[in-house]
């Protein structure tokens, strides 16, 4: 088995989404999927972005994921995001994830991504984004 890398603190800021990989999210080595993961990264950006857009956002790009280091059954995944640019109609959101051990304080980054989304409206139109 790989050799994990150190742990660090986590950041010290509230996650968008912190949640317990479970066996059902797992291959048979017990590794989680990578697309299991890039899910709850696009749910942690949506959160944000929708929030900057006061309504409806789609994922309409995702670039620059890396795999750093593997995610194991049990363990705690913290998502962070926050908004890194606004355009007229579209929002870069960067997001990273961490991986703590149930039993420990802390833990280490496992991936990240930049994701871009468009404000859309009730027809699924683009439409502009407020410059808060």
């Amino acid at each position: 088995m790989a050799e994990l890398p150190p742990t660090e603190p986590l950041p010290d800021r509230d996650p968008a989404i912190r949640v317990t990989a479970m066996p059902s999210d797992a291959n048979v080595y017990g590794d989680i999927f990578g697309g299991w993961l890039m899910g709850q990264m696009d749910l942690a950006a949506g959160s944000v972005a929708s929030r900057q857009a006061h309504g409806r956002a789609v994922t309409v790009a995702m670039d620059g994921m890396q795999f750093h280091a593997p995610v194991h059954v049990g363990d705690e995944v913290s998502v962070y995001a926050g908004l890194e640019r606004i355009g007229r109609t579209s929002m870069v959101i960067a997001v990273e994830a961490w991986a703590r051990d149930r039993h420990a304080e802390d833990g280490r980054r496992v991936t990240q991504a930049r994701f871009t989304f468009v404000a859309v409206d009730e027809s699924g139109k683009p439409r502009s984004v407020e410059q808060n």
